[in-house]
C-alpha cells in the first residue's frame, strides 16, 4: 500500500464535518430504513454498493452484526483474490452471508437468504416458488460457497476489530467515569464508524486492534473529547496504553481511510 500524504488541519476539519453530517443523517433515518432505501442494485455492482447490499440483506435476515461484518470481509477478500468481472457479485454477496452464518454459528436458512437477496435485488418481487428458478438459485449458492472456500484457501475464521473495540471502550468508560462518559455518544459513534468501514476493502489493510483504536479516536476527535488522566502517563498517548506498537502517524492514516470510506456514498445514505 502506498503511503498517504497527511491531511492539513483544514482538510481534516472538512473531512470530520462530512463524517458528522453523515452520522447525523443516519440517526434521523434509522427508524425509516425500509421506506428510505431507493438504491437500484441492478444498476451498479461496485464494491461499496455490493457491500451495502450485504448489510441491507443482513439486517432483513436479523443476522448478528458480527455475522454481517464477517460476510463483508469474506466478500472483500474474495474480490481481492478473484477477477470480479468474471462473477455475479450479488450472488457472491448472498453466498457470503450464508457462509458467514455458518462461521459465526448464526445459522441463516438458505431459503431465507435466497428470498431476501432476490427481493432486495428485485424490489417488490414475490418469494421464490419451488421451481426451476428456485433450484437453480439454490444450486448457484451451494457452488459459490465451495468456490469462496477454495479461493480463500478455507481460511475463513478471523479476528474482528469488534472485540478490541468493546474492550477499549469499557476501559475508557472507567477512565472517564460514568457521568462524564454519558455526555458523549463515543461508543455509539465508534461502532457506527467501524460498521461503515466494512463497506470498503480497506478494512483488510490494517490489524483489527489498530482499526478499533482508530474508530474510537476519530469519535473522540469528532466530539472534541480529551481522554482524562493522560498527564500521569509521561506524555504517552492514550492509545499506546492498549497498543504500544501503534504510531500516531499510522493511527491518523487509518482515521483518514475511515473518513475516505464515506466519499462514494450517495447523499441519501441510510444507516445500514
Amino acid at each position: 500500500m502506498n503511503p498517504i500524504e497527511p491531511l492539513s488541519a483544514e482538510g481534516l476539519s472538512s473531512k470530520m464535518k462530512d463524517v458528522i453530517d453523515v452520522l447525523a443523517m443516519q440517526r434521523e433515518k434509522r427508524n425509516t430504513l425500509q421506506k428510505s432505501i431507493t438504491i437500484d442494485y441492478t444498476a451498479a455492482n461496485d464494491s461499496f454498493t455490493v457491500s451495502r447490499f450485504i448489510f441491507e440483506c443482513g439486517i432483513k435476515l436479523d443476522a448478528h452484526p458480527l455475522t454481517i461484518a464477517t460476510a463483508a470481509v469474506l466478500f472483500h477478500r474474495f474480490v481481492r483474490e478473484a477477477t470480479p468481472q468474471g462473477y455475479d457479485l450479488y450472488l457472491i454477496a448472498a453466498t457470503c452471508l450464508y457462509l458467514a452464518g455458518k462461521i459465526k454459528d448464526d445459522v441463516l436458512k438458505i431459503r431465507d437468504v435466497m428470498n431476501v437477496a432476490s427481493n432486495t435485488l428485485h424490489r417488490g418481487s414475490q418469494p421464490l416458488e419451488l421451481g426451476d428458478q428456485y433450484w437453480s438459485f439454490r444450486d448457484a449458492i451451494v457452488q459459490a460457497e465451495l468456490l469462496i472456500m477454495r479461493m480463500l484457501k478455507f481460511q475463513v475464521v478471523f479476528v474482528h476489530p469488534h472485540k478490541y473495540l468493546l474492550h477499549y471502550l469499557r476501559s475508557l468508560q472507567a477512565w472517564f467515569g460514568e457521568e462524564e462518559w454519558s455526555k458523549y455518544p463515543v461508543a455509539k459513534t465508534s461502532l457506527a464508524l467501524l460498521q461503515d468501514f466494512h463497506h470498503t476493502p480497506m478494512i483488510l489493510d490494517y490489524p483489527p486492534n489498530f482499526i478499533a483504536i482508530a474508530c474510537i479516536n476519530l469519535a473522540l476527535q469528532i466530539y472534541g473529547v480529551v481522554v482524562p488522566l493522560m498527564d500521569e502517563c509521561d506524555q504517552l498517548p492514550w492509545f499506546n496504553v492498549f497498543c504500544r506498537e501503534l504510531t500516531r502517524e499510522k493511527l491518523w492514516e487509518i482515521m483518514e481511510k475511515i473518513m475516505v470510506a464515506y466519499d462514494p456514498e450517495p447523499e441519501t445514505r441510510d444507516n445500514l
